[in-house]
């Protein structure tokens, strides 16, 4: 019989068997790293660290989030008192996790600790995987350094006393859990109040992790109190939730904390609930065109409500089959019941409902749908802690804020992700099952031992996470395996693969965690669960194909892994490995039970997806062809993404034609400035190059169209993405349908009718342009470090003058206009003020005038118009390129300023020369900073493409601006910050 020894063992250590005089270290070669990171806007320095020590293979880019955001920069006993090396961390880590495995018995020998150590060890160096991010602040600080920190009110399950015990410091024990579901009762005071949430959340903000409630509990506005009188209702309390939120931020930083609102279909205040933030942001846009700030950091957004947490609705399958019946039945009813009082009880029509959930999602992305009958029927744990199946608070009701976790209130799940690209050997072309399985094995013992040796911030959160100690392990990087397979993200081929292989992944963590439980005992609440969750298991094993019998307590069926196709495609051994690990997980669970009541998750794994060097983030697909590499002494430098080369060769692509492709997607103009001239990216597009088969060409589908190109993954490729894994994965997936802007509420129903009926949990869907405030991704083009865009009107004019001594003479060629020149007059209204802006050309068709008129006649504003319209139509007679003189005016910040009228494809802007900006853009055929573009628009630079097109995206930790969507949250490129819990 196997044995928790037969997943401690040496698979990629075994020289240190022979070679006793070597350590783990030894294994790896190392370099030397400089470390500087500043704020892109303020330009005060962030990190500046020399001579950091990481693998030879790490990027900058890795190195850089890793220094900045986990190296501890104080308290260190030796010098230099700060980590200074990877394998400072490694060890602090890995060291944590031995000592709390010995001390819960499931490592017994010294030889089992140094294997396991070296083994994690490692897989953590080889970027093989990643523990969420509390991990790497918190874990071993005080067995490593006896940095200790003040007590906090953090708790954790003494097994000796039964009970629960306050933590005696702050590192002794670890705080690795990122996500969190916490409940609440109808009362003002007391344990799990109101009064009580606004204490649990702020503790949890202040420790950067995230919370998720579902709300449904609290009596609606106009029910009767047993004092006398009437609740103000759920809203006013959210609102009075949503302000704290907002003060606190998240770990004492400026990032907005990780919320989730949840809601069930049936409250009665559930049409304010899903048209609050849709409101707000119209009151945002009304303060705009008063000239308020509308960045999300801006006093528009600070003024209204909702804005810092995602809402989600949690739809029943009654309702999603009146919804499914409207076309038959449209005036299809449900009954919105009071709490405690029948009296507010109304009856609404479905469509009503439906019409404004859509409404709302379609106009700002809140709220999101959450299934809830479908979340419990794969619900392991329905019986609670009690022993009373089904009861509401024993049913899933919320998530964490990203999505990903979903189980009991008042429990808690430390999250790590497996690098799944690591696995594939790209000179033998087979993905190696043996390291993958060895390692999921591994990760789980590490998830287990944060909980044994984890505390938290409450103590029903301590008691509950001890008692069915959940974790959440996943995959990252997906994309980058496809593509190098030949598979089309939106492809069976590639739903089948992902799916096999995170099926995988949940099946041998759960005969690990038997083998856990033959050692040491099942999770305290076993035994009232196990006849549901071996239901549950087993259920996972007919959508793995092992078991070929009817689902069990499901209404409908689920997507199986369609094994004629991974034979056809010759992955016999994944097929094998598939099937035996769900039977191994199945028989070892019928004799010893199970030590964890769930074991996985698809979290958006933003920041550890960078420190690993993914190409990819979770379950993602890839943003675009064009990546850009960060180099040690600033700047980036602009490659192909590598999978694509290794993509087309294993396609039989020969050297000069791959370099014909790679060639193609890089190609170059040169463009001139002044005394300069340097080479940009002309496209980035991969349609039309030399010798590519277009049958080959969906497999290079990105999530956004790549240059001038037609191609991108369409909506439902998401979806049925997410529906292919679901059903073989513990928790649920953080993951966001991107839809473009001329995408309808009927695209939006269709998206949501489908999910459900595929059996999605949850999903979130993002209309491109939605939110009022919408700054795009710039790109990584900054003209050399020319930095025009920032340039003061006198510095533009110095470079005027610099022209004038390019010729002989010293003086520049001024070219004015005579005769009679033609035109084109852009109308545009900013609040009350009309602007007339007229772009005239020469008879080469070339800017040579613009003239800036209002209907404000005899007015300050007049003068200074006719002033800054003679100094831009100087510059143009000097040869100053429109396109400089654009980026001078663009973004600059006085009123009037706000929403724009009376303009087809400018809808707003910051200021008048902001809007003259963007007129000479589009005079030069670039709408790329216009809120609309025309039909038949292909945009020229798509640097700016890079990245999926982000609203209100400037990171709060280096205000940088390439923001990326990362499932439901958004992760920065640069510094790795990430507006999530994990």
């Amino acid at each position: 019989m196997n044995s928790i020894k037969s997943i401690i063992k040496r698979v990629y250590t075994k020289e240190l068997d022979i070679h006793k005089d070597k350590s783990v270290y030894d294994l790896f070669q190392w370099k030397k790293v400089d470390v500087f990171m500043k704020d892109y806007k303020t330009g005060k320095i962030l990190v500046d660290m020399k001579n950091l020590e990481f693998p030879i293979n790490y990027s900058q880019n890795s190195c850089d989030i890793i220094a900045s955001k986990y190296f501890r920069k104080a308290g260190i006993p030796k010098a230099p008192h700060y980590e200074n090396s990877l394998k400072m961390i490694a060890h602090r880590l890995v060291n944590f996790w031995c000592k709390a495995l010995k001390d819960e018995g499931l490592i017994e020998t010294e030889e089992e600790e140094n294997i396991f150590y070296d083994e994690m060890v490692y897989a953590f160096l080889n970027q093989m995987f990643a523990p969420n991010s509390p991990q790497w602040f918190n874990t071993g600080l005080a067995l490593s350094y006896n940095i200790k920190g003040q007590k906090q009110e953090n708790y954790y399950y003494d097994e000796k006393s039964k009970k629960i015990a306050a933590a005696e410091d702050n590192y002794t024990r670890t705080q690795a859990s990122a996500c969190f579901i916490i409940s609440i009762a109808d009362k003002l005071l007391g344990s799990h109040s109101i009064s009580d949430q606004y204490v649990t959340e702020t503790k949890l903000f202040k420790g950067g992790s995230g919370t998720g409630t579902n709300f449904s509990t609290i009596r609606a506005k106009g029910e009767r109190l047993s004092g006398g009188g009437v609740s103000s209702g759920l809203m006013s309390f959210l609102r009075g939730l949503d302000r704290n939120a907002g003060a606190i931020k998240s770990g004492g930083t400026t990032r907005r904390a990780a919320k989730m609102l949840c809601l069930n279909i049936d409250h009665p205040e559930i049409f304010d609930f899903i048209s609050w933030k849709a409101k707000e942001e119209d009151k945002v846009r009304a303060l705009g065109k008063m000239g308020y700030d509308m960045s999300f950091e801006g006093e528009a957004y600070e003024t209204v409500s909702g804005q810092n947490g995602n809402n989600s609705v949690l739809f029943s399958d009654e309702f999603m089959n009146k919804v499914k019946n409207l076309s038959k039945n449209p005036d299809e009813t449900i009954e919105l019941t009071g709490r405690t009082d029948d009296s507010v009880n109304t009856t609404v029509k479905v469509q009503n409902l439906w019409n404004i959930f859509n409404e709302s999602a379609w106009k700002c992305a809140d709220p999101a749908p959450l299934f809830g009958d479908r979340l419990n029927a794969w619900h392991t744990c329905p019986a609670g802690e009690d022993g009373v199946y089904n009861a509401p608070y024993n049913r899933i009701n919320s998530t964490n804020p990203c999505g990903e976790y979903a189980f009991l209130d008042d429990t808690s799940c430390n999250l790590a992700s497996i690098n799944i690209f690591k696995f594939y050997d790209t000179d033998k072309k087979f993905i190696d099952l043996e390291g993958y399985v060895h390692v999921i094995g591994l990760v789980q013992l590490v998830l287990e031992a944060s909980i044994h040796w984890g505390q938290f911030p409450t103590e029903d959160v301590a008691k509950k996470t001890y008692m069915f100690r959940t974790t959440g392990l996943g995959i990252s990087n997906l994309a980058s395996l496809l593509m190098v397979k030949g598979y089309p993200y939106d492809s069976d081929k590639a739903r089948t693969l992902a799916a096999s292989l995170t099926g995988i992944l949940t099946a041998h963590s759960y005969y690990v965690s038997s083998l856990m439980a033959a050692k040491i005992g099942c999770f305290q609440k076993y035994e009232i669960n196990k006849t549901y969750m071996k239901r549950v298991i087993r259920n996972h094993a007919r959508s793995a194909g092992l078991l070929d019998t009817d689902y069990e307590n499901l209404n409908y069926n689920p997507v199986r892994i369609n094994h004629k196709l991974l034979l056809d495609e010759n992955l016999e051994d994944i097929s094998h490995l598939l099937k035996e690990s769900f039977k191994k997980a199945i028989e070892y669970g019928e004799e010893f039970g199970y030590r964890n009541a769930q074991v996985s998750v698809i979290a958006p794994t933003g920041t550890i997806s960078f420190a690993m060097d993914c190409g990819s983030t979770s379950i993602e697909p890839f943003f675009s062809h064009v990546i850009y590499k960060k180099l040690s002494g600033g700047g980036y430098m602009t490659i192909i993404n590598p999978v694509i080369k290794t993509s087309l060769k294993n396609l039989g692509y020969v050297e000069n034609e791959i370099q014909d492709i790679m060639d193609y997607i890089l190609r170059t103009e040169t463009v001139k400035d002044g005394d300069l001239q340097y080479e940009k990216l002309a496209d980035g597009k991969i349609e039309g190059a030399p010798h590519l088969k277009r049958e080959h060409l969906a497999i290079f589908d990105c999530a956004n169209k790549c240059g001038s190109g037609k191609r991108y993954i369409s909506p439902m490729g998401h979806v049925l993405m997410v529906a292919s894994i679901i059903p073989l994965i513990s928790g649920s997936i953080s993951k966001t349908v991107n839809l473009p802007n001329d995408a309808t509420v009927e695209d939006f129903k269709n998206v949501v009718l489908k999910s459900w009926e595929l059996g999605i949990k949850g999903i979130t869907l993002y209309r491109d342009s939605s939110k009022a405030s919408q700054p795009l991704n710039t790109s990584l083009d900054e003209n050399n470090n020319l930095d025009l865009e920032n340039m003061t009107y006198n510095a533009l004019m110095n470079k005027v003058k610099s022209l004038q001594t390019k010729n002989t003479s010293s003086k520049a060629n001024r070219v004015k206009p005579v005769g009679i020149r033609y035109g084109t007059t852009h109308p545009a209204q900013i609040a009350d003020v009309k602007i007339y802006t007229t772009v005239n050309r020469n008879e080469n068709g070339e800017i040579c005038e613009i003239y800036i008129t209002t209907d404000r006649e005899g007015t300050i504003i007049t003068g200074l118009l006719n002033s800054l319209s003679k100094s831009i139509s100087v510059m143009l007679q000097y040869h100053v390129p429109p396109k400089d003189i654009s980026r001078m005016l663009r973004g600059q910040k006085y009123e009037p300023y706000g929403f724009v009228q009376k303009h087809p494809y400018i809808k707003y802007v910051t200021s008048i020369s902001d809007l003259i900006s963007k007129v000479i853009d589009i005079e030069l055929n670039d709408f790329s900073s216009c809120q609309v573009a025309p039909d038949q628009y292909e945009a020229a630079d798509k640097n700016e493409a890079n990245l999926e097109r982000v609203y209100d995206a400037t990171c709060p930790n280096c205000s940088s601006t390439r923001m990326a969507r990362n499932g439901t949250c958004m992760v920065c490129m640069d510094c790795g910050t990430t507006t999530g819990c994990s």
